[in-house]
């Protein structure tokens, strides 16, 4: 069953987010795909992946190389493109109509420090409960990460 969880970034940059969820999920056996809305930004990112973490290695690729279908995490800024699993979404990028119902998972990272971030995320978590999905929405203001709420997917029948 999907599940889209939105994570308000207040303590830890996307970086960490993306190395610490994609991690766990490359560990599970998915491939992600991680969709962002500026290519720019997808580089800074990718760079980032290949200095971090220190005591691991995140296999990843950027959109655009030919070799998308063998990457287990791609970043990207077009249609899944990897057989990807769960999606993740920076930088107010959005799943396609229908596409989360579709997957195991799809994590929505946004900025806590940005107001129109948290307005988009919670356009965005509007939208997708009309879909009927599972949602939930973590935080990490206690310092660390902990759901805070949850809204069940519509069961239909």
């Amino acid at each position: 069953m999907s599940r889209v969880l939105f994570y308000h970034l207040t303590r830890s940059g996307v970086p960490e987010t993306v190395t610490q969820l994609a991690g766990r999920a490359l560990g599970q056996g998915w491939r992600v795909m991680l969709r962002g809305t500026d290519r720019g930004r997808l580089e800074w990112l990718d760079e980032k992946l290949w200095l971090e973490p220190e005591d691991g290695f995140l296999p990843h690729g950027l959109e655009g190389t030919g070799r998308e279908a063998a990457q287990p995490l791609l970043l990207g800024l077009g249609l899944v493109a990897n057989g990807a699993r769960a999606l993740m979404l920076v930088d107010g990028a959005e799943p396609q109509p229908g596409e989360a119902a579709g997957l195991e998972r799809v994590w929505v990272l946004f900025d806590g420090q940005d107001q129109g971030a948290v307005n988009a995320a919670r356009g965005l978590w509007k939208r997708l409960a009309g879909e009927g999905v599972h949602l939930q929405y973590w935080s990490e203001e206690s310092g660390r990460w902990a759901m805070q709420t949850e809204r069940p997917a519509e069961t239909t029948g």
